[in-house]
């Protein structure tokens, strides 16, 4: 548990820094132009940028956007996602095999690529990016849902709901979602980390939040002109996209390993056997070998 401290700490201070950034005393659009690329000092803890303007306000509320584009993607993508492939699967059919046409489609391009031509399509701004990545993000969570749910559906109690005349939007939602959203939120929790370098992606080449709007992709492009005189216009975002990335994926791996029931299940059962003091040593056979 305490390996998750540092991580845990670093989400929670990314959601409280994108909560309360409205109404923290920030000027992240303020110039002044006589500290243009100044480092860090007591009074400005990160520095200025090119245009004179505070580094650590601007790194916060960058931390907000690419918040409010996580969550908002995150969101969207795991409710259409999980319903498409969830009614497919137990349904079956022709609407399964439109829905897996469908996906084939989707995943035949580079997400990355396809988020960046539909944001050129539709051009730049925030509203556009979650519509952007939404659309490349949603076919993980309907593969996903799909496959749990083509496993789950011959399982005893759905046939026992089935038998008893229980209709099928009712055993989606009593009998099936339950059972698969564990995975679902794991592949939640790692779809947040994809999002936040996809959003800092758009913003980098342009497509995504417009100036003055501060965004940490868009605060390393404009810093990249300036690394051997200023480096830390670059490093301070992209020491924070690093650690936020990274901190998303560690709590991501061990959510997975806590809501893994057969793991857990494995280990409560080598406990109970370690508790027992069982002798695991060979025993001896009638020829006085060794028995295993």
């Amino acid at each position: 548990m305490s390996c998750l401290r540092i991580p845990l700490g670093v989400i929670l201070l990314w959601a409280l820094v994108a909560l309360l950034a409205p109404v923290l005393p920030l000027s992240p659009n303020s110039i002044d132009l006589p500290h243009i690329l100044t480092p860090g000092s007591p009074n400005e803890w990160l520095g200025y940028d090119d245009l004179g303007r505070p580094v650590f306000d601007r790194l916060l509320v960058g931390a907000r956007t690419s918040f409010l584009v996580a969550v908002a993607v995150v969101g969207v993508s795991l409710v259409i996602g999980s319903l498409l492939g969830t009614v497919g699967a137990y349904a079956g059919g022709w609407l399964d095999l439109v829905l897996v046409r469908v996906m084939d489609v989707f995943l035949a391009f580079p997400g990355i690529l396809l988020a960046i031509a539909l944001a050129g399509v539709m051009g730049p701004g925030i509203d556009n990016v979650v519509i952007a990545l939404s659309v490349v993000s949603w076919v993980g969570y309907a593969r996903l849902a799909r496959a749990q749910v083509l496993s789950m559906k011959e399982r005893d109690h759905v046939y026992a709901a089935v038998a008893v005349g229980t209709p099928p939007p009712q055993i989606i939602a009593r009998h099936v979602l339950p059972l698969i959203s564990a995975p679902l939120i794991v592949e939640a929790s790692f779809g947040m980390a994809s999002v936040v370098i996809g959003e800092a992606g758009l913003s980098f080449l342009g497509l995504g939040v417009q100036p003055p709007t501060a965004s940490w992709g868009s605060m390393i492009r404009d810093g990249t002109r300036y690394m051997l005189v200023a480096p830390h216009v670059v490093i301070a975002p992209g020491l924070a996209l690093m650690g936020v990335v990274l901190s998303v994926n560690v709590l991501g791996d061990r959510l997975r390993d806590w809501l893994d029931v057969k793991s857990q299940t494995r280990k409560i059962s080598l406990l109970s056997h370690q508790g027992r003091g069982e002798d695991k040593s060979p025993l001896p056979s009638r020829e006085g070998g060794e028995r295993y």
